[in-house]
């Protein structure tokens, strides 16, 4: 099977310094991360604050270049960041910001915005990207007489579609989703992942959804990937991993999750808070979370294995015959 995004083995490290005349100490972002996204297929990357959800995602990108490992975009390598070949890919995987009206200039016009990319990329004639700037405002649900209005003069929402159309301006292949709906209202949230998934399934772009919501993930995408402290502890089918959470980690943040007219007896709770990434644990990382630990969950890393299924976990009391009792 091709894969539209294969990224093997990723590292990023950053420099970290406690207290001004403290020593540099590394801190593992990504540690050691491998995905494979298909062309149409959204992937979730989910986790706490922290755990190296948007920094992988930049990676994926050629924003931030790996340290460490490869990323190949639709079979080649990825181009040197800032290289001519990496600019002009830039037309063929796009990013959605977290925080729209930091995305976006607020000197320039909404319809300004939404063809800079068309400019960049010497996409049509003047007049074509014109009438791509009045398409892509129509298929995000702005009106016409927005396009001469400026950020701040729109709402979160209406700032948010104005995003997702400047990333679609150029007809991507790939979008990279960094918290798209998290400053959002619920009601408006349920209507920009109606537009994604409307969007994706008009054009047949993969996504890499990158969010602290499961509930949005568990409604839009088609595998998830449980990020902790910089790796990857589970991966599977959204539908599976949500039914049945084998890693005792992703077990705790599905139960987190409140559903209407179920109660949350039975719930596990996550013991204190996630350690310090230029510190981190010996083993396993979760492990003084974990209410299952064991001696070598304390001594030795768990390696992500298949489980069955096409799912894999990073846990040493998780194997293909024990996922059910586990779960």
């Amino acid at each position: 099977m091709s894969f539209l995004l294969e990224a093997d083995d990723l590292v990023r490290i950053y420099s970290g310094r406690s207290g001004l005349f403290g020593k540099a100490q590394p801190v593992r972002a990504v540690d050691g991360v491998s995905l494979r996204l298909a062309q149409g297929e959204t992937l979730g990357i989910v986790g706490e604050s922290g755990s190296g959800k948007s920094t992988l995602g930049r990676m994926l990108l050629g924003v931030d270049p790996a340290q460490g490992g490869s990323v190949c975009f639709d079979g080649q390598p990825m181009p040197a960041t800032g290289s001519a070949d990496w600019r002009g890919l830039r037309a063929r995987m796009q990013m959605v910001h977290q925080d729209p009206l930091a995305a976006l200039d607020r000197r320039l016009t909404i319809a300004t915005q939404i063809r800079e990319p068309l400019d960049i990329h010497k996409i049509g004639t003047e007049d074509t990207r014109a009438a791509r700037v009045q398409d892509l405002m129509e298929a995000v649900g702005l009106r016409p007489d927005q396009a001469d209005r400026y950020p701040h003069e729109l709402s979160g929402g209406q700032r948010q579609r104005v995003v997702i159309a400047r990333a679609l301006a150029s007809d991507p292949d790939m979008l990279v989703c960094d918290e798209p709906v998290s400053a959002l209202d619920v009601s408006i949230q349920a209507q920009v992942v109606n537009l994604l998934r409307t969007l994706q399934q008009q054009t047949g772009l993969g996504m890499v959804f990158i969010s602290h919501d499961l509930k949005v993930v568990r409604n839009l995408c088609d595998r998830v990937a449980v990020m902790y402290l910089g790796r990857i502890v589970e991966e599977g089918p959204s539908e599976e991993l949500f039914a049945n959470p084998r890693h005792p980690y992703t077990q705790a943040l599905v139960s987190s999750v409140p559903e209407p007219g179920k109660r949350l007896d039975g719930r596990v709770i996550l013991q204190g808070e996630p350690p310090n990434p230029a510190k981190r644990p010996s083993g396993c990382a979760f492990h003084p979370r974990c209410h299952m630990a064991s001696d070598i969950c304390r001594g030795v890393i768990p390696e992500l294995h298949a489980t069955g299924e096409g799912r894999t976990a990073a846990c040493h009391l998780v194997t293909d015959a024990t996922a059910t009792q586990v779960a």
